[in-house]
């Protein structure tokens, strides 16, 4: 038993390092944390951009795995931190707003990430002119829509994001 938990263990945690490489990967070759530094004037700093992303990256990861121990809210309602009677409201409204700054944060990293790699789809007709794949990419680029939209589809049909298994 203990030798299955730890391959279990052993596996899990090489396929999160690929998975984690692979979100690095997709980070450094779209260049969108020097892109932060350069526009905030800071280009100094760009490793500190880095490890602050990779610091984020960890610490989303542990309250993923670790979840109870990423529970804030449950230890300052069941301490009555604010005072008895108030602190539900009070943890409320700090919540919702702490959950509003997360998610500008979040959606405006994801749009600058979409944007780099908008702009770098724009090396696709490039690179196709010198491969000579001149004819068809209409074709191959409405297949790749076509493929990420049954994808979705499917997912939303099948309610995977609720319980996360066909």
């Amino acid at each position: 038993m203990f030798l299955k938990q730890l391959f279990l263990g052993v596996v899990g945690t090489s396929f999160g390092v690929f998975a984690a490489g692979g979100v690095f990967t997709v980070l450094i070759s779209v260049g969108l944390i020097p892109r932060f530094a350069g526009k905030m004037h800071v280009s100094k700093k760009v490793f500190l951009f880095e490890e602050a992303v990779v610091m984020g990256t960890l610490a989303g990861d542990f309250l993923s795995v670790f979840e109870r121990h990423g529970r804030l809210g449950d230890y300052i309602i069941k301490n009555q931190i604010f005072g008895t009677g108030r602190t539900e409201e009070i943890w409320y409204i700090i919540g919702t707003a702490l959950i509003m700054v997360f998610g500008l944060f979040a959606g405006i990293f994801v749009g600058c990430l979409a944007l780099a790699i908008a702009e770098m789809l724009d090396t696709i007709p490039i690179f196709s002119r010198r491969i000579g794949f001149r004819h068809g990419l209409g074709i191959a680029v409405l297949a790749m829509a076509l493929g990420k939209a049954a994808g979705s589809i499917l997912y939303f049909a099948k309610a995977v994001y609720l319980h996360g298994g066909m």
